[in-house]
């Protein structure tokens, strides 16, 4: 079966390059097929199925031989006792760098599983930049996997489908690869919400001789036309996927017998001249809907992404869509960066390829300022999955931002010197503040002065571009360095004195420089310091993993780490909290974080209020462990072990959703049922119809409320479920 499997995969690279080299595509096969021998997938298969399918996709894509080698190769080091040095012994350097980029980092040790994923998608970034092949073969893999999701639990099935949807579906998007963003989409769907991918696939199903009949009828139309005005062109129906009939249903609270544009035909024509002949027939024949016409030939998509689009009122009143492109821009539509890449075998390089994909590089520039792994993902969505705005300098040259950027995101992205200088700007010649939202079509113009001693720290709230908020930082970090590392410095010293342990036990240079430098980026410890004194990285961030490896090194250090806790008396506040050292003091639960049992929580002594209790990720709290006065007065509390004897904790959390009618109703439907009584409810909707409900809750532990989110979860157009924190 395996072998049958492989044979087609060699007559498939055939068919497109007749001069592939079959002999290392067959030597990689039998490497990979010995490596996994005896291993199995969840679906009971034979694991060589698995990489064996994603050379196929790649084959589809009429990608080279060492995409093809690495795809077959890509888990064996990972999965096998196989190295990388093998790799590239046996099958060149190249394929060893794809392979190792593929590879994911399962064997190093990370505090909590958010970490971990973070790293690798770091690593995947780094990787692209360096050869792109990766993400192709990543892309490929995460294809397949997704196809065969069915065998595994369901709560991994919801997992692997919201990475896939926020991360992979994203990126094949942003590579232009709609073919495989569409399927991974629909497949994400498909898990996320069962109830409405199902409504969607029947209905659909239902009524497709009556939509095909439809479309047939407009191609007729138009090949007649083109055949009076002597156009050679290939005219399909445009079948749209699930996940954007979905995405409209509930951003506009339609059903799907009101979705007009399920009704769409495409025309692929020889030339440029063609396409806007073709939609001057198209608009001859039928009568346009004003503004649904896009010139993405003039102003292609940063995904590279070429067609012209228009929206007519067909036959019976029923609108439809046309779009017109060239078999190349087709070509490119369908698979994106693999349409003419240049690795390629038998293409040259294309000349303008690492401007393509320039976004990957402004992508590792956050990895220099995110050390934290929520805003590293925080900047990533922003850069790669933001709608964008296509604005002018006042000499005509396009600069594509993401949606709801100002003109400080447009200034540095002309150039951070520009940026760093920027006193003012003119919005299609008039005077705007710095935080306008640029509309699609503004023409900016920054003014700059040479007085300006550099960016505000106010702008970093304003600009929207990791690249504006990296090149700001940047310049605070450079102009304020030596008052940061002692800053810095001084702030680690504090904490290490509150915990009653000195520089010389934890800060051994090779823990230091395994534990932390390598870690974050870091070249020198002052580094490490300037970036704990500028705020990029905090105190226990660093302290944290050196007492982890001071414990694993001095096994009866535990009583040096927390000198209170072996020789005073732990005394209950009364509220089911347990602070260090303090007895008969007021203490009170934050209501910025609402901490409940079940948390990891820390104390902060107030001025006059007693202990405030807080989650040890409150935004509020991570404010202070930067602050010299307010790093000293952060003391350890604990939960009751028997817990708060039923109390009830109040908890905030954040529903992120399509707005639908009868969302709410649900909501509160669901906590009545499940006893939880509610305190609050807030809410507010975005223009791109996105609902974001507030609700304050009543819990009596983390369970309870972990418990209450899952099912949030699992309500129809509910995309994500978080804490509030302030």
């Amino acid at each position: 079966m395996n072998d049958r499997t492989f044979e087609a995969l060699v007559k498939k690279v055939q068919s497109y390059n007749p001069k592939f080299d079959i002999e290392k595509l067959t030597r990689a096969y039998e490497l990979a097929e010995s490596a996994h021998e005896g291993q199995l997938r969840n679906t009971g298969e034979p694991y060589i199925i698995h990489p064996l399918a994603v050379a196929h996709i790649l084959a589809d894509l009429e990608l080279d031989c060492d995409s093809l080698v690495g795809a077959l190769l890509h888990d064996v080091v990972e999965d096998t006792d196989c190295t990388i040095a093998d790799v590239s012994r046996e099958f060149g350097d190249s394929v060893g760098i794809i392979v190792n980029g593929v590879t994911k980092l399962s064997k190093i040790q990370y505090t909590n599983k958010e970490e971990q994923q973070i790293e690798n998608l770091r690593k995947m970034f780094l990787a692209m930049a360096k050869d792109i092949r990766v993400i192709l073969i990543k892309l490929a893999d995460r294809l397949h996997n997704m196809r065969t999701l069915k065998a595994m639990s369901e709560d991994k099935q919801r997992e692997k489908a919201r990475e896939t949807l926020e991360v992979y579906a994203a990126l094949a998007h942003r590579l232009g690869m709609s073919k495989i963003k569409w399927e991974l989409e629909d497949l994400s769907l498909r898990y996320l919400d069962p109830v409405a991918y199902k409504e969607i696939a029947d209905s659909i199903s239902q009524k497709r001789k009556e939509r095909e009949q439809y479309i047939e009828d407009i191609i007729a139309t138009f090949r007649q036309k083109l055949s009076e005005i002597g156009i050679q062109a290939q005219l399909m129906g445009r079948a749209k996927h699930f996940y954007s009939i979905f995405r409209k249903m509930y951003a506009q609270n339609k059903s799907i017998d009101e979705i007009y544009d399920l009704f769409a035909v495409r025309a692929i024509v020889d030339s440029v001249k063609d396409c806007y002949a073709v939609l001057g027939m198209v608009h001859e024949l039928y009568y346009p809907i004003p503004g649904r016409f896009k010139d993405y030939i003039a102003m292609p998509k940063p995904n590279m992404y070429q067609s012209l689009h228009t929206t007519v009122m067909g036959p019976n009143g029923i609108p439809f869509e046309v779009q017109i492109r060239t078999k190349e821009m087709h070509k490119i539509a369908e698979f994106g960066i693999a349409a003419h890449w240049k690795y390629k075998e038998g293409t040259s390089g294309q000349s303008d390829m690492d401007e393509k994909l320039e976004w990957i590089g402004k992508i590792l520039e956050i990895q220099n300022e995110a050390v934290d792994s929520d805003d590293f993902m925080r900047t990533l969505k922003i850069d790669l999955f933001a709608d964008e705005v296509f604005v002018f300098t006042p000499k005509g040259d396009v600069i594509n931002l993401p949606a709801g950027s100002t003109p400080i995101d447009f200034a540095f992205a002309i150039h951070s010197a520009i940026g760093c200088r920027m006193a003012g700007v003119r919005v299609n010649g008039k005077i705007a503040t710095l935080d306008y939202n640029l509309q699609n079509g503004d023409i900016v113009e920054i003014m700059t002065s040479s007085a300006m001693h550099g960016p505000s720290r106010d702008w970093l709230k304003i600009c929207k571009t990791s690249q504006a908020r990296t090149k700001i930082n940047q310049w605070f970090k450079k102009e304020r360095r030596e008052e940061n590392i002692l800053r810095g410095r001084d702030m680690i010293d504090k904490e290490l004195k509150r915990i009653g342990m000195s520089h010389s036990q934890l800060f051994k240079p090779e823990w230091v420089e395994k534990l932390v430098l390598k870690k974050y980026g870091f070249h020198t410890e002052d580094d490490m310091y300037a970036a704990v004194g500028f705020g990029g990285l905090t105190v226990n961030k660093v302290l944290s993993r050196l007492k982890e490896e001071y414990r694993l090194t001095h096994k009866n250090a535990e009583a040096a780490l927390v000198p209170l806790t072996s020789n005073k008396k732990k005394k209950s506040s009364g509220c089911g909290i347990v602070v260090e050292d303090i007895e008969n003091c007021l203490v009170r639960l934050s209501r910025c974080c609402n901490p409940v049992p079940g948390d990891n929580i820390v104390g902060y002594i107030t001025r006059g209020r007693g202990v405030s209790v807080h989650r040890a990720d409150c935004p509020n709290i991570k404010a202070e462990e930067k602050l010299e006065a307010g790093a000293g007065r952060l003391i350890q509390v604990y939960w009751e072990e028997a817990g708060a004897g039923g109390s009830a904790y109040l908890a905030e959390l954040q529903i992120a959703s399509y707005d639908r009618q009868g969302l709410l109703a649900e909501i509160t439907g669901m906590l009545y049922e499940m006893k939880i009584p509610l305190s609050a409810v807030h809410t507010k909707t975005t223009k791109d119809q996105m609902a974001y409900i507030y609700i304050t809750i009543e819990v009596n532990s983390k369970e309870q409320l972990e418990i209450v989110v899952k099912k949030l979860s699992n309500l129809g157009g509910v995309f994500e479920v978080t804490r509030s924190n302030a």
